[in-house]
């Protein structure tokens, strides 16, 4: 699937294919493994990525955030990281 250059509110975005979060203990962040790498996240980038698990739609992930976080407006946030991750292809869209 392609990343679209306008993300959808009902895009559902997953991980993709030979890529794996997890939280990495030796150095207390969470990281995206890939074949030829890894990636230390930031906390909002976890927090992003961590939702993106192919059933929840952008729409979803900007309430949960919003709601966790004392009703703060991430929306821009959420769309400007998934279309970085989307551009790096850490994730994919199930539909946009």
């Amino acid at each position: 699937m392609s990343t679209p250059e306008t993300i959808s509110a009902n895009a559902v975005p997953g991980i993709a294919r030979g890529h794996r979060l997890q939280f990495e203990p030796a150095q207390a962040c969470h990281v995206l493994l890939y074949p030829e790498g890894m990636i230390t996240l930031n906390d909002s980038a976890a927090e992003i990525l961590q939702r993106c698990d192919g059933q929840r739609s952008v729409q979803a992930i900007c309430d949960d955030l919003s709601a966790a976080f004392d009703g703060a407006d991430v929306t821009t946030d959420v769309h400007e990281f998934l279309a970085l991750a989307a551009s790096h292809g850490w994730i994919v869209f199930d539909r946009v």
